[in-house]
C-alpha cells in the first residue's frame, strides 16, 4: 500500500490512539484492555502509527506498541486497525515495524497475547505455555505490576485469562 506509513508515535498521537483502541476495548468485545487517556500519553515512547492519505490527508488507521519485558524480551501490545483499514496491509506494517523495533533494541523475543492467532502465526509466531523464561528472570518479573507481565508469566492473579486470548512468543533472528 503506498499511501500508508508507519512511523513513531508523538504525544499529538495519544487521542488518536485511543480512538483507535475504543472499538476493541469496550465492554462488549473486549478485545484489548481499556486504558484512561493519561495511560497513552504514558505509553507514547512504546507506541507506532500507521497512517493512511484519507481525501489528501494523513490520517491514522492504526497502533501498536512494543513494551520491553526484559534485556532479551519484548511485548507486542495494543495493535489496532480502524475498521475501514482491515485487511489491507496495516497491521502487517504495523507489526514489521515493532519487530524491527525490537532487533533494533537486540531483543530476541517478543511475545504477544491475541485473539488473532493466525495473524501472528503467519508472522513467525507460535503458541505457548508454561514458562518461558528462566527462575531468575521469572523472580524478577514477579515484581512487576503490569497485568501483561502478569499474564506473560502464567500467574494466578490473571487466571483465567483476563481477556480469554492466546499467548504467542516469536524468536527472532538476530
Amino acid at each position: 500500500m503506498d499511501n500508508l506509513r508507519v512511523r513513531p508515535a508523538t504525544p499529538h498521537d495519544a487521542l488518536a490512539i485511543r480512538d483507535l483502541v475504543a472499538p476493541y476495548a469496550n465492554h462488549e468485545r473486549h478485545i484489548l484492555i481499556p486504558r484512561d487517556l493519561v495511560g497513552y500519553f504514558e505509553a507514547i515512547p512504546e507506541f507506532a502509527v500507521a497512517e493512511a492519505r484519507v481525501d489528501g490527508e494523513w490520517q491514522a488507521v492504526g497502533c501498536g506498541a512494543l513494551h520491553v519485558m526484559w534485556e532479551h524480551l519484548g511485548e507486542v501490545r495494543t495493535l489496532a486497525v480502524d475498521a475501514g483499514h482491515l485487511r489491507r496491509g496495516v497491521g502487517h506494517a504495523l507489526l514489521e515495524h515493532l519487530l524491527e523495533r525490537a532487533r533494533e533494541y537486540r531483543l530476541s523475543q517478543v511475545f504477544c497475547l491475541t485473539f488473532e492467532v493466525d495473524f501472528f502465526a503467519r508472522h513467525g509466531f507460535e503458541v505457548v505455555t508454561g514458562p518461558v523464561v528462566e527462575p531468575e528472570v521469572f523472580a524478577e518479573m514477579l515484581r512487576s505490576h503490569d497485568n501483561g507481565v502478569a499474564e506473560f508469566l502464567d500467574l494466578a492473579r490473571v487466571k483465567p485469562n483476563t481477556l480469554g486470548n492466546t499467548r504467542m512468543l516469536l524468536h527472532l533472528d538476530q
